[in-house]
């Protein structure tokens, strides 16, 4: 298993960054990787990635969320991956937003990828990317508030 954990302080209120992160199918807009996310209902996601060149869909369920502080998601068709992203504020205008993102890399591509550290890099673009996004929006482009508890 491929583990990447990445953090950005972006200049937005936690509200703002955590109701952006929320609104998964504009995930393209700051994931290179990420070629569509689809939300079917309020747990389920049907992703289209292209990873080291290879495209992957797969379904994804939101195992946890809790507004400005988390959401934890798990892969449950297609690619073996499962992630959370925590929010924590720093002051009223600044978050740390942290990801910590598990894959298996399926085929020799993506296996190759894992062990180049493609899969880390790949993460921090990301964060970065959306720190750029956000922060020249200044405002999320919306948000989903509910909760959904852990279960088990």
């Amino acid at each position: 298993m491929s583990t990447a954990t990445k953090s950005v302080d972006v200049h937005v209120p936690i509200t703002t960054a955590y109701n952006q992160w929320t609104q998964f199918e504009e995930f393209p807009k700051f994931m290179d990787d990420v070629e569509t996310v689809r939300q079917l209902d309020d747990r389920h996601l049907h992703w289209t990635v292209k990873i080291a060149g290879v495209e992957r869909e797969f379904d994804a369920e939101i195992t946890e969320q809790h507004p400005d502080e988390r959401i934890a998601w798990r892969s449950t068709t297609g690619v073996d991956q499962a992630g959370v992203v925590t929010f924590h504020k720093l002051d009223p205008e600044t978050t740390r937003v942290t990801l910590q993102l598990d894959m298996e890399p399926e085929g020799m591509a993506e296996t190759a990828a894992a062990k180049t550290g493609l899969v880390s890099m790949a993460a921090a673009r990301d964060m970065a990317n959306f720190k750029e996004f956000i922060e020249a929006r200044g405002l999320s482009s919306g948000a989903w508030r509910g909760d959904v508890p852990r279960e088990g």
